[in-house]
């Protein structure tokens, strides 16, 4: 609905007074008269969405707890990083969205103010929070608010890696299903990731955080992690990251440690490395490409950079394009298929992925997220 707002004649306007004393009129033909946009709100609360920046506002928010490359720095030092993503959000996705660093790192604090700012917003980007904190703030706020949540550390990561990985396979002539991936980092983008090939249909994945490969034997293991030794590594692999490298076909590290080439070397023939610790990768990309049929890192200086403003912009852009009430797995392996698709004909091993730069990504996203979002019936509109 498109409304038309008349102030009264002779006075003075303020954006204040416009809201509390304007008529709002409905299309015409109606015969009606609806109050104002605050009265029409107050009535009906999903208007918010037609008369003010909440459809097309993101809350880019973070305790500043783990900033990409320099840790816990708190609040005020992780701003700067937070209005860079809202520029992205504005340049990539054409989505305001507003940074917010909060002064605590209690997850109960944290979650009880973001609820609170939510009827501000129409979604909520979750930025540099530490693991595993990370993973219930994201739950408990997906479970109380009814505007999507999302986490990009985590989902932003994953969903870029599997599109990276769908099109080396591709280029390669394999099948998701044909391969073992080793994840070097169980963290909140190593999980994710993990979760977002295991739905994607990979051979089988085995994580390894600093104590080794996460099993089910393993008595020392977090929630988090007992779940992934519930869903990956049917192989019941055990021991070190370099044991779990032999044989392996795809090695992924979001972990910031270092990978010896003789672990390397082990690898089978025409592996996959993602090396994407960032601004240092686990395995320097020259010795990578002495081993891999495809090498990608986090890096802009090297070719095939997995980096999350290919999908962050687009998916915000389509779930508020329909006013979805959350962001879905299905919508997350939609924007991967959707990426992988932008380069699907262009493929060469240095050419995995497009370019942040790329014009066709974010509409491409957009659109896939938007179709799967109505397709999963979470949608307003």
């Amino acid at each position: 609905m498109v409304a038309t707002f008349d102030t009264p004649p002779r006075t003075a306007w303020s954006p204040k007074r416009a809201a509390r004393t304007s008529t709002c009129r409905t299309p015409a033909g109606t015969g009606r008269q609806a109050p104002a946009a605050a009265g029409a709100i107050a009535e009906q609360p999903e208007l918010v969405h037609d008369y003010t920046w909440a459809s097309h506002t993101v809350a880019v928010l973070t305790d500043g707890s783990a900033v990409l490359g320099l840790g816990n720095i708190g609040p005020q030092a992780s701003l700067p990083v937070m209005e860079g993503k809202a520029v992205l959000f504005k340049q990539f996705g054409a989505v305001d969205a507003v940074p917010v660093a909060l002064a605590t790192t209690d997850v109960d604090e944290i979650v009880e103010t973001v609820a609170r700012l939510a009827p501000s917003f129409g979604g909520i980007n979750l930025e540099d929070i530490s693991a595993p904190r990370c993973f219930e703030i994201e739950r408990r706020l997906q479970e109380r608010l009814d505007i999507p949540v999302f986490h990009d550390d985590q989902h932003g990561t994953a969903i870029v890696t599997l599109a990276a990985l769908r099109n080396a396979a591709r280029l390669t002539g394999r099948d998701l299903a044909d391969l073992r991936a080793v994840i070097s980092g169980a963290g909140a983008a190593g999980v994710a990731i993990a979760k977002i090939l295991t739905e994607a249909g990979i051979g089988d994945i085995a994580v390894a955080d600093r104590t080794g490969i996460i099993h089910r034997g393993r008595t020392d293991l977090t929630d988090v992690k007992r779940d992934l030794a519930e869903n990956t590594n049917r192989a019941g692999l055990a021991g070190t990251l370099q044991d779990a490298l032999a044989g392996a076909d795809v090695f992924i590290g979001v972990s910031g440690g270092t990978v010896p080439e003789t672990a390397v070397a082990t690898m089978a023939k025409g592996a996959f490395i993602f090396a994407m610790a960032n601004p240092t990768p686990e395995i320097h990309p020259d010795i990578a490409r002495g081993y891999a049929a495809v090498v990608a890192t986090g890096r802009s200086d090297y070719p095939n950079q997995i980096n999350n403003v290919l999908a962050f912009p687009g998916i915000f852009a389509g779930a508020l394009r329909v006013r979805a009430s959350r962001i879905t797995p299905g919508m997350k392996l939609a924007a991967a298929d959707a990426l992988a698709s932008v380069v699907a004909d262009e493929l060469r091993p240095d050419h995995i992925i497009p370019s942040p730069f790329d014009p066709r990504v974010a509409p491409a996203v957009a659109e896939a997220v938007a179709t799967a979002a109505r397709l999963e019936g979470v949608t307003r509109r």
